[in-house]
């Protein structure tokens, strides 16, 4: 479980911080918005009417408690770059921040934003699967059942092949690729072993993803 800051009650707001709480996550809602708040309250235990441009206002959140902090804020860019750049100067540990354009990720990232999602590119369920579980390097949804996932393989794996794991029958997944440093092996065959540092990318469910997941060593660490 996660903590996390969700700062603009817009469309893709509202529905990213909806994500995270079906996923277990704590979740802090925010917007100047008095009206969209009161609709929502009833569904977070923890929205709050502010403007987040004023620096003791964030401070008073404890931001640095946050796992990740998401400036959602599609209609006032100038207000997403306020907000952004006082989230790094108040030590936030993560700020994902909203574009809507190549010129304006690039001012983000200029002042800090670890990383800028597009709102016509990424959907807010796929962003809250990847942030809420630290082994889930990226997901693209099929449908309401399946998604592509890309994942670290556990260690009981290493040294073994994909024949001999049986990871379809065993985990009900599908291994439709291998990647390791940045280099992709699609299809793998059966007589593939695996390394230490891989990741796979595969078809399963939500559920059995995360089960999976679960059992992967929390320091591993994210490899592109």
């Amino acid at each position: 479980m996660k903590s996390i800051l969700v700062i603009g009650m817009g469309r893709f707001g509202k529905l990213l911080a909806s994500e995270f709480i079906n996923l277990g996550d704590e979740v802090m809602i925010v917007d100047v918005n008095e009206k969209k708040i009161n609709e929502l309250a009833h569904m977070f235990s923890d929205a709050q009417i502010a403007d987040c441009r004023n620096e003791s206002v964030l401070r008073s959140f404890g931001i640095e408690n946050f796992d990740m902090c998401f400036v959602t804020i599609a209609d006032d860019f100038q207000s997403s770059l306020e907000i952004t750049s006082l989230l790094k100067e108040l030590g936030a540990k993560t700020v994902v921040s909203l574009a809507k354009s190549d010129p304006q990720k690039k001012f983000l990232e200029k002042i800090g934003a670890d990383e800028v999602i597009y709102l016509e590119r990424d959907f807010a369920e796929s962003l809250a699967v990847r942030y809420s579980n630290d082994n889930i390097f990226d997901v693209i949804e099929l449908t309401d059942e399946y998604s592509i996932y890309e994942i670290p393989i556990l260690d009981s794996w290493v040294g073994k092949s994909i024949k001999e794991l049986d990871v379809r029958a065993k985990f009900n997944l599908n291994i439709l690729a291998v990647k390791q440093g940045g280099k992709l092996n699609p299809s793998p065959k059966a007589g593939y072993v695996f390394k230490n540092t891989d990741h796979v990318v595969v078809l399963g469910k939500e559920d059995e993803i995360f089960s999976l997941t679960s059992k992967i060593g929390s320091n591993k660490k994210k490899r592109k």
